[in-house]
């Protein structure tokens, strides 16, 4: 209310203003359509809508909390015209009392010299004068909230985390994933420019089968990460034949979301990711393992003479889904940096955003329920006996032993009578 010039001596106080403001507070359901709905509306009436949309794109990438429920409140006052402009004269009002004007970022730009040219001081000292006038001021906190910060000292998260032994980084074929900084130097390969389809088919397939496992061919290689999180490329003999290389393009985003699943089991496992990530890389590597056996009957097929190309395409459809669900969950993680409740929020969200696929639906709830059995056990003990065993700092409630039931000034048995 202060932000909004209500002052304690108008004659309706801030009082019947937050009485109002609760009793029109409703629960915010997020959707596809309202979000996506709130985002065209905010993206149609600013002046740099594509600025909008990769910013937008970029925080719901890093999983920020509440995103949406903001973004649909500000269309919702972009609406309201009496609103906008009270919000416009109330800030006129308050960079009246400092001293400064509001001029758009534009004008502010085009008053600057070209870039290389050189300035004067007098042209120097009126760019730092235009510069000043649109400084923030920053309002000054009262005296006694800066001496409860100073006072206080501040939550520190665990340092005991074990730390992982040498030898997991010092050995490179320690991994389901492809090794591409290898010091052995590839092996130089016959061409298959003059190689009859029916040979090609069945080179090929030895090498796709063993990319699926995250080994390189002979033909078929993987290309090194430009990223830590890049999606892994393959480079392919161009002397293959065209109907055979377009086949094997079908298959190689299968093998590419293996390379990021794998990945991210082995990065996730590590302590310091907390127990929501360990027992979410557990699920994973549980359906890896179902893959693996499924990758090992089709090598057997192929022994035998009753795989081909077509047949790969078709058995491996149900497969590609579910690791590009996984991938697709593991780059969410790592985008976001999330530990804890973060990611039980975005495994809900992509949950949800499953219900018309009822398979994708059901991997989808079972890596949820795989993921919160830790989560839920912390909760059930700091709920029945008020202890919370948290050793990666990933729960709602951090304790502060730095603060005991002396010190406390205020208590929130204070609000019953």
């Amino acid at each position: 209310m202060t932000l909004l010039g209500v002052k304690s001596s108008h004659p309706i106080g801030p009082e019947l203003y937050a009485e109002k403001l609760l009793k029109c507070r409703t629960p915010y359901i997020t959707t596809q359509v309202s979000s996506s709905n709130a985002k065209w509306q905010i993206a149609k009436s600013t002046e740099t809508p594509i600025e909008f949309s990769t910013l937008y794109d970029e925080l719901k990438g890093k999983n920020v909390r509440d995103l949406d429920p903001l973004v649909f409140l500000l269309s919702k006052l972009h609406e309201e015209e009496e609103t906008k402009q009270f919000l416009a004269t109330n800030a006129l009002e308050k960079l009246e009392k400092t001293g400064m004007t509001s001029l758009p970022h534009s004008k502010v730009t085009s008053q600057l010299p070209a870039p290389g040219t050189k300035m004067t001081e007098e042209e120097l000292s009126e760019i730092k004068d235009i510069l000043l006038k649109q400084a923030v001021v920053v309002e000054t906190p009262p005296a006694d909230f800066l001496v409860k910060v100073v006072r206080e000292k501040p939550l520190t998260r665990n340092t005991n985390i074990p730390q992982q032994p040498d030898w997991v980084f010092k050995r490179p074929y320690l991994t389901l994933d492809f090794v591409t900084d290898s010091d052995f130097p590839q092996e130089n390969v016959e061409s298959l420019k003059n190689k009859s389809p029916f040979y090609q088919e069945h080179a090929v397939l030895e090498d796709l089968l063993l990319c699926m496992r995250g080994i390189e061919g002979k033909y078929i290689l993987p290309r090194p990460l430009k990223e830590t999180y890049a999606v892994r490329e393959f480079l392919i003999d161009q002397s293959m034949d065209v109907s055979v290389k377009e086949l094997v393009k079908g298959v190689l985003p299968l093998c590419s979301n293996y390379s990021t699943v794998v990945l991210f089991i082995k990065e996730k496992s590590a302590f310091e990711y907390g127990l929501v990530n360990h027992a979410l890389s557990h699920a994973m590597e549980t359906l890896i393992r179902d893959y693996l056996v499924m990758v090992a009957q089709l090598e057997r097929e192929m022994k035998l003479g009753h795989l081909t190309l077509q047949k790969l395409r078709f058995y491996l459809q149900p497969t590609m889904r579910i690791l590009e669900i996984l991938a697709s969950v593991a780059n969410s993680i790592n985008r976001g940096k999330c530990i804890g409740g973060a990611v039980l929020s975005l495994l809900h969200e992509k949950t949800a955003s499953m219900i018309g696929d009822r398979k994708s639906s059901e991997l989808c709830l079972y890596l949820t329920q795989s993921a919160c059995v830790p989560y839920m056990e912390i909760l059930e003990k700091w709920i029945y006996r008020g202890i919370i065993t948290d050793p990666y700092s990933e729960f709602l409630v951090e304790e502060n032993e730095t603060i005991n039931k002396e010190k406390l000034q205020e208590d929130y048995n204070d609000a019953y009578p």
